[in-house]
Order: C-alpha cells, then structure tokens, then sequence
C-alpha cells in the first residue's frame, strides 16, 4: 500500500477483556482514540458477516471526513493473545486515505497487554497525495500512538480522555474559529 505502514505498540496494565471492551465498543474507542470523533456500528445482518462501521473526524475549520469500515476477523490464540483485523476506505474527497486495513494484537505479558497496531493505507490524488501523505503519515502514527497513551491513562490510573488534555488539544485544533 503505502511508502511505509504505521506500528504503534504499548503496554499497558490491564487485563484482557477490560482492554478489549475499550478498543471494541464504539462508545468507549472514541473516546480515547483522537483519530476518530465519531465510531458507529452498523447493523449486522448475521454473526457470520463482517462488523461493519461507519468512522467520522474532524479536521480544521470544522470540516469533516467520513469513511467506512469492517472487522475482517478476530482470532484467540491458545496463549492468550488476541487479534483484530479490519479494513477502512473512505469515498469523501477530503480524504487523503482512499482506503486501507490493519490489525491490533493483544499479547498478554506478566506486567500487562502488549497492545500493538499496524496499519497502512494508499492516498488518493495522486503524487500531491502522496507528497502530502510525507507530513500526515507521521502525524497519523504520532495521534495512534498519543491515544494508546489516553487509553492507558484510563485504564491504569481512571484519568478519562477527556481530562487527560490529549483529546482536548486534538479538538480545539480541529474546530472552527468563532465567528466574529
């Protein structure tokens, strides 16, 4: 896909099914993950089909980006480790992302989860799309890896997202100036 895919890996110490709710349910995953200011699951026609979901952020001046998605899989490992794999695009064009896919893992370690991503994605537009991605690739891999901060914030030491200035920054950068 792109240049180079985006690896963000985090212990943290909680245990699994906590961990796993947090990053799982749409309502808690917003929360902590500054990509995303809105996750919705869509409805799922059976058990047997993917889960699929629809993903909104804002970016400056209030502009939003919207895209879809699915979890391709989940696997329990007999060690314990668990993965989550996923597929995204996005047909909005303010997106630089056309689509993309990755996976996080849950290793279980004796301190804590080893919570680990890699993702990659291919831009759209062409070589400006590509020249821009140069800038946002990093800034994408610094915002997963600050929200896997916010997430362990919260877990190990109950301080919310919301209170821990990560969201906060992340969201007064993407609002629209008063008007004025």
């Amino acid at each position: 896909m792109g240049a180079r895919g985006i690896y963000v890996e985090r212990l943290i110490r909680a245990d699994m099914e906590r961990l796993w709710a947090f990053t799982q349910l749409p309502a808690l995953h917003q929360r902590w993950d500054m990509r995303f200011n809105r996750i919705s699951y869509l409805p799922r026609p059976s058990p047997d089909e993917p889960q699929k979901f629809l993903y909104e952020t804002r970016i400056a001046l209030g502009l939003r980006v919207r895209g879809e998605g699915e979890s391709i899989g989940e696997i329990a490992a007999i060690n314990g480790t668990r993965t989550s794999k996923l597929a995204f695009w996005s047909n909005d064009w303010k997106s630089l992302i056309r689509r993309g896919s990755g996976y996080w893992r849950y290793v279980p370690t004796d301190h804590g989860i080893r919570f680990i991503t890699y993702y990659d994605y291919e831009t759209r537009f062409g070589p400006p799309g590509r020249f821009a991605d140069l800038l946002f690739r990093p800034l994408l891999g610094w915002a997963t890896a600050r929200s896997f901060d916010a997430l362990a914030l919260w877990l190990e030491d109950g301080i919310e997202p919301e209170h821990a200035g990560l969201r906060a920054r992340a969201s007064r950068c993407s609002r629209k100036p008063p008007a004025g």
